[in-house]
């Protein structure tokens, strides 16, 4: 068989079908070009022909026959009414049928066009044509809180946008904020449908223009490996802008942090979530009431830290900077060379390019006192230093989890020597020699199910003085293991309630939707994990700098939070304002910045007796079930 010979017919058929192939506006463009043939056709017939009847006593002349006949395209009742012979009126009849097919498929295909348009808009395939808005790539549990703390550091700032691109339908994803987070006010939320390692498809969502960027690890065992992907496909996109992007996120394995330190450099702050939630656990489990503190400052709807430069405080010493702002607290400096110091030594003097690190409750709030600071009336309430014997202390873990030999290591920096920590977990294995380099305290393991009333009393709970309750967080379902942590709490509930001796209890919940009912268990204070998570990456996002805040904050060098008793500063009973209660600290060398109230502590309405960063003329009487918050070293 002999090579077939490409014709001219060939040739015209490929073009045609090329120009087809183009979509709703090729096919439109042939149907116009097929209705002007017709018309054309038709009218050059006819006026030749002169089979037009005359209209007073002349006939008509090409123009207007081709008016006429477009007119019968357009509206085939026109052909109703014509007189003449006829291979007039057939010619008519067929230039109104032509017409009559040419504009039913001009409907079909108009309506076929905004049907695939429409589908196109379900894709969420669209570029975003936003400026200054936060990027967030991937999709998992994570996204509503996320998005919730967002709406809320926007409400300050006016309208704004936050972009999600995930590989989820557009609609379902939209859907499912509408149902889990509520009203989102001024700020919109797209979402596009992509995948976050394709380098093409995370341009959809206009990284170049966003303010920040927020890669969400996906659930499952290659999170790491997708984030650091997606921070490749950002990083070395050629089309990404000049400037450096502000990308947080987090990595699980602590053997992934360098990887992708390495693809992200400046680019990327990743937030040490794992440890962050390690050791507020850690330091709860000594000090009921801290993680309250620790959501307080994380949560965008209370008080949070901000930097602020304010030239008139220099040239005077930290000390004399805690009274000056009537609504806010002073807690440290960030120098000129950027380091961060949180209680600073009180004569440390404050330079014009310092900025000053303080909590309140908005930016907008950031102002000095309009009068002096008001005077020291009530000196004569502010006790002395009585130094307390340290007492080696007696912990119990029940759970295990990643972060559990992060919690034991945080607390050997804390406890007295001679302390123990006694672990239950379900198959009784825990490996040892990650407790090689404690000091203060031994680990012992016992196999038991922490959800069974006859382990719990064998342990004898009631001679511990903290009780740890771990969530397992490598389930499928998170509320299965919020359920068994649920059922131990209620059984330690009903030990405390009949024990003379009163010991600690903090557990840490996976899903914030849980925490509600776990109140009713009694426990002092509950860690939500993920939410925790979230709050900590949406405060990175909006200030890079916060990231270095709370690792100062959280580490066991330098200054922490404490809760310690009101009465080893002040006399109870008597009413002060908290210029008082900051010099009783100062004497210390530590800084107040607020207080919890005992008779409050089981009431959520009031953040569980937890008032951060009150007004420091406001009068406040303090009894011996009542602590203040300080930043001190121990």
């Amino acid at each position: 068989m002999g090579m077939r010979k490409v014709t001219l017919a060939d040739r015209l058929r490929y073009r045609f079908d090329n120009t087809l192939s183009r979509g709703t506006v090729a096919l439109i463009g042939w149907l116009f070009l097929a209705l002007v043939a017709l018309v054309l056709t038709s009218s050059l017939f006819v006026y030749l022909t002169g089979l037009a009847p005359a209209s007073g006593g002349h006939r008509p002349g090409f123009f207007e026959t081709l008016w006429l006949d477009l007119m019968r395209t357009i509206d085939p009742g026109n052909v109703g009414g014509d007189r003449g012979s006829w291979p007039y009126l057939l010619s008519m009849l067929v230039v109104t049928a032509g017409g009559i097919l040419v504009f039913s498929t001009l409907i079909g295909v108009i309506f076929a066009g905004i049907d695939e348009k429409l589908a196109d808009l379900r894709k969420g395939r669209s570029f975003v044509v936003e400026r200054g808005h936060t990027v967030i790539y991937g999709w998992s549990s994570e996204v509503f809180p996320v998005v919730a703390e967002l709406a809320k550091a926007n409400e300050s700032r006016g309208s704004n946008c936050i972009a999600i691109l995930a590989e989820n339908d557009k609609v379902e994803m939209e859907d499912e904020i509408r149902a889990r987070v509520g009203n989102t006010a001024r700020t919109r939320v797209v979402c596009r449908t992509g995948d976050p390692i394709n380098i093409d498809d995370v341009q959809i969502v206009n990284p170049n223009e966003a303010r920040s960027i927020i890669i969400l690890p996906p659930e499952g065992s290659e999170a790491d490996s997708k984030v650091i992907k997606t921070i490749l496909a950002l990083t070395n996109n050629p089309n990404r802008r000049e400037e450096a992007y502000h990308i947080v996120s987090r990595i699980s394995d602590p053997e992934n942090l360098g990887v992708a330190r390495m693809v992200g450099r400046t680019e990327l702050t990743l937030v040490a979530v794992d440890d962050l939630i390690a050791r507020i656990t850690a330091q709860t489990c000594r000090q009921s009431g801290l993680s309250v503190v620790y959501t307080d400052l994380l949560d965008f709807g209370r008080d949070e830290i901000y930097f602020t430069r304010e030239p008139r405080l220099a040239g005077m010493t930290f000390g004399e900077a805690l009274t000056v702002y009537e609504r806010c607290s002073v807690i440290g400096l960030r120098k000129e060379d950027g380091r961060i110091r949180l209680n600073p030594q009180a004569d440390t003097e404050i330079f014009a390019d310092d900025e000053i690190i303080l909590i309140a409750e908005d930016d907008s709030t950031i102002d000095l006192s309009e009068g002096p600071a008001s005077e020291i009336e009530e000196a004569g309430a502010i006790r002395k230093p009585v130094p307390r014997e340290p007492k080696p202390e007696r912990t119990l873990i029940l759970g295990w989890n990643d972060r559990a030999p992060t919690i034991v290591a945080e607390l050997d920096h804390y406890v007295h020597p001679d302390s123990e920590v006694t672990v239950v977990t379900p198959d009784g294995a825990v490996p040892s020699s990650r407790f090689d380099r404690l000091r203060n305290q031994k680990v012992t393991s016992s196999e038991g199910d922490t959800t069974d009333r006859r382990t719990l009393d064998q342990l004898a709970v009631s001679s511990y003085d903290h009780v740890i309750v771990l969530g397992h967080p490598d389930g499928p379902d998170p509320n299965a293991a919020d359920s068994k942590t649920l059922v131990t709490l209620l059984h330690l509930r009903e030990i405390a309630e009949r024990s003379k001796h009163k010991f600690s209890i903090v557990s840490e919940m996976l899903d914030v939707r849980n925490r509600e009912l776990a109140e009713v268990t009694g426990a002092d204070d509950f860690i939500v994990s993920d939410h925790l998570a979230s709050l900590m990456m949406c405060q990175v996002s909006e200030n890079r700098e916060l990231s270095a805040v709370f690792e100062e904050l959280i580490s066991p060098d330098g200054s922490e939070l404490y809760l310690k008793l009101a009465t080893d500063y002040v006399e109870p009973g008597v009413p002060l304002n908290f210029y008082t209660v900051l010099e009783a600290a100062r004497r210390r060398d530590e800084v107040a910045v607020g207080y919890r109230l005992g008779a409050e502590t089981a009431d959520p309405g009031t953040s569980y007796g937890i008032h951060l960063n009150p007004e420091k003329s406001q009068r406040v009487t303090f009894t011996e079930h009542d602590k203040l918050i300080v930043l001190a070293e121990s």
